[in-house]
């Protein structure tokens, strides 16, 4: 369901009444964060939440901290995108980012290809936090036209990214930021 989701039902952007917002999502199992790949905001919760949702109630949470990760560089030839995502997953794990919010950005982040990042986000629960977000950029744009999202829709995601201030483009006082993505080595 993840792959289908991430494939073909995300649209990216709402409209309603004139007004375009950012996609979000509450799903009924851990790794819905993989949809935190292509810039939406989703994780998933447990049985009493989903049937309140289910039922059109609204899902109340306290907000996490969020960890910004500034990733830096691209992946050296050799390195598949298996290495990068466990090697990302061991280092936020060795950060203990539990119950955080953890967002994704830096040079790095702007090079790894969709597939990539969505395999990053859904590994979310082994590293321990509620979701791993990567903000809307062009790649994120080139893959929703590549999977058939109407391309009106996919012109409207980078904007209202950036007039939500869910872009990426600000720095985490609390950052972690790893040596250049080169130090990650093929298994």
């Amino acid at each position: 369901m993840h792959q289908v989701n991430l494939e073909y039902l995300a649209p990216g952007v709402h409209e309603r009444g004139g007004v375009t917002y950012p996609d979000s999502l509450v799903g009924t199992d851990s790794h819905t964060t993989m949809i935190n790949g292509l810039g939406i905001v989703a994780w998933g919760v447990g049985g009493i939440e989903a049937e309140a949702a289910m039922l059109g109630q609204p899902t109340y949470f306290l907000t996490p901290d969020v960890v910004g990760v500034n990733l830096l560089g691209s992946v050296r030839s050799g390195v598949t995108g298996t290495d990068v995502v466990l090697t990302v997953t061991e280092m936020l794990r060795k950060a203990k980012v539990v119950g955080k919010f953890v967002e994704f950005f830096g040079e790095g982040a702007s090079n790894l290809g969709v597939p990539e990042r969505a395999t990053i986000a859904n590994m979310a629960p082994e590293y321990g936090a509620t979701m791993g977000y990567f903000p809307v950029d062009e790649l994120t744009c080139q893959y929703l036209l590549a999977t058939g999202r109407p391309k009106a829709k996919v012109t409207r995601c980078a904007p209202t990214s950036r007039r939500n201030r869910c872009s990426g483009s600000r720095r985490r006082a609390n950052a972690i930021t790893p040596r250049s993505s080169s130090w990650i080595s093929p298994a």
